[in-house]
């Protein structure tokens, strides 16, 4: 017998803006009319003028309390889009389909890409209510745009500072408050001049509503206007950064071994270049680095869209992966678990790929088959002779690639130079 909610959804979520009630279309109206509980932040449930029917979001964010209720006409209300960094994809992960229904509203990501031009396709969004600012480290580089949420006025000096000691104190930012409702205000700035509330180039704070023509929608200097104090800034807020300073991080494998902290347990850039081609990292897909030394090889997974799970047993480096998880912006993508590999393995996700650097033999890789689904993309990189000699074997019985790298550096020699080799590393790539 098929549960009453499935034919009639009893849940609807509402995008709400800073127009309140004016901005809502006759679905969300009616949802709202016949609702018998709202929940929502208490800005929103004051924009809907919900009275004694609304209920303030448990602090932390829980959606226990919404699916408690289930069965009785309840309404969520979100910002805009509740599906881009909003409660809707936290409350669809608990729910059938016939349990729902939606009715977004524009996202402050796209009422900010409409005040200023942008084209949002191009435009790396993100959303830093609670994550730390080095989320945004990949999407760093000259010339590149980011639209992001914070907060509350605190964090955006905070975010300003962030950016300028990483580099990119030049770049233009745009403040814009409480878009597309009438507390609306758009101001700019540079990340050095907003960090230090004062500013070497005059900054405009006109509503965008007031601004003629279209093009001055991007809130350039005007001439002998004053700085503005940046204290009074209206939540909810974003941030618009253009970017300008630093290269940023190369796109390629074999970032610098400078950027990673490590006690000299890491897989060296050009072999790591190598191991991560072999791997072949996609998006979504889950890694298993055992032995992870720095966890380099992980971060440059997890770079690439994928998720990690590093093992390594020696609790100092344990410490550099996750510093180095956190300085990348990607430690929400990878876990790092203290122990042994071998008494992990059966708490670790599917994997569908593994990378070995250290501490691999026989017994270990019948675990790992035993343990991996068919189809598991393994690589193993090998610097003594008797993981050598176990790989030559693996070989013989389950082929693959077997892959010799010698590397040498140029050296001073003497009063010249000479090259200086590397341990040659063996490689063996496998599927499972």
């Amino acid at each position: 017998m098929s549960e009453p909610w499935l034919s009639e959804p009893w849940l609807t979520v509402i995008g709400i803006g800073e127009d309140g009630l004016h901005g809502l279309g006759d679905g969300s109206r009616s949802a709202l009319a016949c609702a018998q509980h709202v929940f929502g932040g208490p800005r929103h449930l004051a924009l809907a003028d919900v009275g004694s029917r609304g209920i303030a979001w448990p602090v932390p964010f829980d959606v226990a309390p919404v699916l408690a209720l289930r069965g009785q006409p309840v309404v969520v209300l979100a910002s805009g889009d509740p599906f881009w960094y909003g409660a809707g994809g936290s409350l669809a992960a608990h729910l059938q389909p016939g349990e729902w229904v939606a009715h977004p509203a524009p996202s402050t990501f796209s009422l900010a890409a409409a005040r200023l031009a942008w084209r949002l396709e191009a435009v790396h969004c993100f959303g830093l209510h609670a994550a730390p600012f080095e989320r945004t480290r990949s999407s760093l580089h000259p010339g590149a745009q980011m639209l992001c949420l914070l907060r509350d006025a605190a964090a955006v000096g905070e975010f300003a500072q962030w950016l300028t000691a990483q580099g990119y104190g030049d770049s233009n930012v745009w403040v814009l408050e409480a878009l597309g409702g009438p507390r609306e205000r758009i101001r700019q700035s540079t990340a050095t001049a907003l960090h230090t509330q004062t500013s070497p180039h005059p900054v405009r704070a006109e509503p965008v509503e007031a601004l003629q023509p279209a093009q001055d929608r991007l809130l350039r200097p005007a001439q002998g206007e004053r700085a503005v104090d940046w204290t009074d800034i209206q939540t909810p807020v974003a941030v618009a950064v253009h970017v300008v300073g630093a290269p940023g991080l190369p796109r390629s494998p074999g970032l610098p071994d400078a950027g990673f902290a490590s006690d000299g347990q890491i897989t060296k850039s050009p072999i790591r270049a190598l191991t991560l081609a072999a791997l072949a990292p996609r998006p979504g897909e889950h890694l298993w680095d055992l032995g992870a030394g720095s966890g380099s090889v992980s971060v440059e997974w997890c770079l690439a869209g994928g998720s990690s799970s590093a093992v390594e047993q020696h609790a100092e480096r344990v410490s550099n992966i996750r510093s180095n998880a956190a300085n990348f912006g990607i430690y929400h993508r990878l876990t790092v678990h203290h122990g042994h590999t071998s008494d992990l393995l059966a708490s670790l996700p599917t994997p569908q790929a593994i990378f070995v650097g250290g501490g691999f033999d026989l017994a270990l890789f019948a675990q790992l088959q035993a343990a991996a689904p068919q189809g598991t993309r393994l690589v193993v990189n090998a610097v003594t002779l008797e993981t050598e000699s176990a790989l030559l074997q693996l070989h013989a019985q389950h082929g693959g690639e077997l892959l010799r790298i010698e590397l040498a550096q140029a050296a001073p020699l003497g009063r010249m130079r000479g090259w200086q080799p590397s341990r040659p590393v063996v490689q063996w790539s496998v599927t499972l």
